[in-house]
């Protein structure tokens, strides 16, 4: 019992804990979804608010004044002046100067003489996509300071006496880049032990409710498996088939069904082989006492008795002993019929040619008890195939029967006939009968009719039939009422040419 709780609990425990981690992933998912769809909406709309920003810097500052010099070279003064203010407003904002091939002619936040700047060129593509679109569509481009990085930015194309290129203004340069990531550290730790802490608890609070609500039908299933396994059998898994788990439930209530059963089949078996032992001590007790006795009385009165009364004396015991014989050789015969150690060999054979040999072997028995014994036949009745010699004892044993019961007088008959592929058998008598009652039992190991006071055996003769018959894949049934006589009837699949 402790050993199943501490199962029990080390699962629903597993359960619980993995609720709570998807719980505590999903929250963690959260904030980091969220923080990347409000960051990619800022720049979105940072770029849309700002995309002419290019335009009025190039209407403003190349009035009157060439961003290049006579000699060709880049107007750095007028740069440097142009891009501080711009940069003294918003620190954000980095201003490049683009050829028409996106080279990076001069920034002041490029050192322009350096080997080790991380690039020269910026895509055109990106550009001419945001010019064509007038700024309208959220575009990435190229970061001058960090190579494979993407920024927000404005752009316009310029051409000044005969002199083109491009002004790119990125939007959010390295320095907004360090003050976001500060933002966003700050942000994580006001968010993460706040509010998302908070949210994460209610969710886990409210998940473990439901979690508590959703396991009662397993919790309600361990503890009726638990019952059962302690010895309840009767417990059974209530409204099996509208439970969440139906398929368990209806499972369960079944295999417990099916372990009943045989529980109570056990007990039938315990019962029976008690009820053997005491038969077979009544049974074989009697014979033994008449051996033991009448023996006694020939070693004690050897030399008094006469011939006449040894021979009788001796007759009485062969007679015990014969009995003793048959009751032993019977509870072996059943028992290997019982464990299977019997295969049947079929082959085909005349039924009604076994039937006349049976019938004139037992016509002699009956005459010492003034018994008749008849065989009735159809004309043309087709061969069976089944085991000669366990079909010889099947009917040898249900014509014991009928002349053990069958008074002074009465007749015994032995009927055989043809019925659609099979053949038909039936033994018939004028005995007591059987009540109903009785005849629900008369085929079980060890049982006879409460009727019988007879000493001649402990009734396995009946028992033995339907086990050989079982070995036939068929049954034995009867046709009786009190004081009406008896029919045992049986059936043999016939003999069909060609088949095996």
């Amino acid at each position: 019992m402790r050993k199943s709780r501490l199962l029990t609990n080390r699962l629903l425990k597993k359960i619980a804990l993995t609720f709570s981690l998807l719980v505590i992933l999903m929250g963690v998912s959260y904030i980091f979804t969220t923080l990347y769809f409000t960051t990619k909406h800022f720049e979105e709309r940072s770029q849309k608010l700002n995309a002419e920003l290019a335009n009025h810097l190039i209407d403003e500052k190349f009035q009157g004044q060439s961003p290049f010099l006579e000699n060709g070279e880049v107007n750095r003064p007028l740069f440097g002046d142009l891009m501080h203010d711009m940069m003294a407003v918003n620190r954000a904002i980095e201003v490049y100067l683009l050829s028409t091939e996106g080279e990076v002619l001069y920034s002041v936040v490029l050192s322009h003489d350096s080997p080790d700047d991380p690039t020269t060129y910026v895509d055109l593509d990106p550009i001419q996509a945001f010019i064509a679109s007038k700024g309208k569509q959220y575009i990435l481009g190229d970061d001058p300071r960090k190579k494979g990085a993407k920024k927000i930015f404005s752009a316009a194309h310029f051409n000044y006496e005969g002199k083109e290129g491009y002004i790119y203004i990125v939007l959010a340069g390295q320095e907004i880049d360090r003050v976001a990531s500060t933002l966003v550290s700050s942000y994580f730790l006001k968010l993460g032990l706040g509010a998302s802490i908070l949210a994460m608890l209610f969710v886990l609070a409210l998940g473990l409710v439901s979690f508590w609500f959703l396991t009662k039908n397993l919790r309600s299933v361990i503890q009726t498996v638990n019952r059962f396994r302690e010895g309840d059998l009767n417990i059974r898994i209530e409204n099996a088939e509208q439970t969440d788990l139906s398929i368990l439930s209806v499972n369960f209530n079944e295999m417990a069904d099916t372990i009943e059963k045989n529980v109570e089949e056990i007990k039938s078996v315990d019962l029976l082989r008690r009820e053997l032992i005491a038969n077979v001590s009544h049974d074989l007790r009697t014979p033994l006492s008449i051996i033991n006795g009448y023996i006694e009385t020939l070693q004690m009165k050897n030399s008094d008795l006469s011939e006449q009364e040894k021979n009788k004396y001796l007759n009485i015991i062969k007679a015990s002993s014969d009995k003793l014989a048959r009751l032993v050789a019977q509870l072996f015969e059943y028992s290997k019929l019982e464990a299977k150690q019997v295969e049947p060999l079929k082959e085909p054979f005349a039924m009604v040619d076994l039937a006349m040999d049976l019938v004139s072997k037992y016509q002699v028995l009956g005459k010492e008890k003034d018994v008749s014994i008849e065989l009735k036949s159809e004309d043309s009745v087709p061969l069976v195939f089944a085991d000669i010699s366990l079909v010889e004892r099947a009917i040898q044993n249900l014509l014991d029967n009928a002349l053990k019961f069958t008074p002074r007088g009465g007749v015994i008959s032995l009927a055989v006939a043809s019925d659609s592929n099979e053949v038909k058998i039936g033994i018939s008598d004028t005995g007591p009968g059987i009540n109903e009652k009785d005849q629900q039992v008369i085929f079980d190991r060890y049982r006879r009719s409460k009727k019988n006071t007879s000493n001649e055996g402990l009734g396995l003769g009946l028992a033995i039939v339907k086990k050989i018959l079982e070995l036939h894949n068929t049954t034995i049934s009867v046709i009786s009422a009190p004081n009406q006589g008896c029919t045992f009837e049986f059936h043999l699949p016939s003999y069909q040419v060609g088949a095996t």
